[in-house]
């Protein structure tokens, strides 16, 4: 649970950081004092433009790996710092002329099969993969068994019984 606190506290500041920055901008557009212009960090190698084929392969490879810092959005869409490092990691791969599958490979061995979107259905997977399907059906089978129950006869009363019940609605 914390380890999620810190990752969304992270991505949250990183938010507020850029909206701030795109506020700073903005008054500064307006002829308001100006604060000096903030350097951006060099742009590497890796970030450097690819061929259009392996941008193509760079994008479809990106789509499917999962950021193991947020979590919920793609390593092509996060700005973490792992990210980023996980994206230089996958355009020197492809530059280096591995196959998606390679890279998938790769990255699967170093980071499990949690970096994938969509993870290989495998014996260690089985659970993710069939458990709900298991549960739904599980469910499935307890509603009609119960729906399929017979109402319970009453019980039938015996002769002192009944001679107590008659005692009773007489008096």
């Amino acid at each position: 649970m914390s380890s999620v606190l810190k990752t969304g506290g992270r991505c949250l500041c990183l938010g507020l950081l850029l909206w701030a920055m795109g506020q700073g901008m903005a008054v500064q557009a307006q002829g308001a004092p100006s604060l000096p212009p903030v350097q951006a960090p060099v742009s590497s190698s890796a970030e450097a433009l690819l061929s259009p084929q392996a941008q193509a392969r760079w994008d479809h490879i990106a789509s499917e790996l999962r950021c193991l810092v947020c979590q919920n959005e793609s390593l092509a869409s996060s700005n973490a710092e792992l990210a980023v490092d996980l994206r230089r990691e996958v355009r020197g791969l492809i530059e280096k002329g591995q196959s998606d599958a390679d890279i998938r490979t790769f990255l699967v061995s170093r980071y499990g099969d949690f970096v994938l979107y969509r993870p290989e259905v495998k014996p260690v997977t089985w659970l993710l993969w069939f458990g709900p399907f298991a549960l739904l059906l599980l469910a499935l089978g307890v509603a009609l068994r119960l729906m399929r129950r017979q109402p319970a006869a009453p019980p039938a009363l015996t002769d002192s019984e009944r001679e107590r019940v008659r005692q009773i609605l007489e008096s």
